[in-house]
């Protein structure tokens, strides 16, 4: 029988679902343990670090279980931060400008998204050096949108943060219930009184 072919959002649909959805179903530790993971990842995630956001959710599990004695899943953590990424990061790096430029009271001087694609693909341009690519990175990054970016994704990343920490304990717990359930009907009906 010839194998099914499937398409692009179709694999993306089955990557979100084993490795950020079965995860958290398969988790054998509190709900709270699970969902703090996932907000740490989201977190990250929400920020302008697209490409470091793993090894900050690293750092951030070393020193919450070192310094804090607080802990959280660490893989949930890693996987959660994969909702941005090369085809999320620009319009949700967009999303952040505009949010910090009205919280700076600066929102006359928002640029379009279209302006702002140019400039994120004047990084890549081949006639440039890697030197040339780091420098325009920085000035953006640290000078320009940057400020900008980093103050609009604060919100965003507390806000999905706490979103993503609800969801994963409702999900969890009534995930956790269903299972039972189903334990129990089907004890009930190999053990019939």
């Amino acid at each position: 029988m010839p194998r099914k072919r499937t398409g692009f959002w179709d694999r993306m649909a089955r990557l979100v679902k084993f490795r950020l959805v079965v995860p958290l179903m398969r988790s054998r530790h509190t709900a709270e343990y699970s969902a703090r993971g996932t907000a740490i990842g989201l977190a990250w995630a929400f920020t302008p670090t697209v490409g470091i956001q793993m090894p900050l959710v690293l750092v951030t599990w070393l020193i919450a279980r070192r310094l804090f004695r607080w802990d959280f899943s660490l893989i949930l953590g890693l996987a959660w931060t994969w909702t941005t990424n090369v085809f999320t990061a620009l319009p949700c790096y967009y999303l952040f400008y505009v949010t910090g430029r009205t919280m700076l009271g600066r929102w006359d001087e928002v640029s379009g998204y279209a302006r702002f694609l140019d400039l994120w693909q004047s990084f890549f341009r081949a006639d440039q050096t890697l030197e040339q690519q780091v420098a325009t990175m920085f000035d953006v990054l640290v000078k320009d949108w940057g400020i900008a970016m980093w103050v609009g994704s604060l919100p965003w990343s507390a806000l999905v943060a706490f979103l993503g920490y609800r969801w994963s304990l409702k999900f969890i717990h009534a995930y956790r219930h269903a299972r039972e359930h189903r334990r129990h009907v089907r004890h009930q009906r190999r053990h019939p009184h």
